[in-house]
């Protein structure tokens, strides 16, 4: 289970960094390493959901805007709402 977990961190650390857009690579990769040493199997899952969502719709659900999806009420979506970058 634990190399499944180090294999799920490393695509995680991967897709964080290297989105597409500096910015998006920046919050994101800030995201990640804050947080997933913190994170359970089923939390790492719910990330890997996350960043699978385009960059527009993921920088208009952090800042609060209009998005084209619905984004689910979970503990990744609200620690993602909620960071402060800085």
């Amino acid at each position: 289970m634990t190399t499944d977990i180090e294999q799920i961190k490393k695509k995680i650390i991967y897709r964080s960094n290297y989105r597409g857009t500096k910015e998006m690579d920046k919050l994101l990769g800030a995201f990640t390493n804050k947080y997933l040493n913190e994170l359970d199997f089923n939390d790492l899952n719910e990330l890997l959901k996350l960043l699978e969502v385009d960059d527009n719709n993921l920088y208009n659900f952090y800042n609060g805007l209009k998005t084209d999806l619905e984004f689910e009420n979970n503990k990744i979506n609200n620690l993602f709402k909620n960071f402060k970058y800085l």
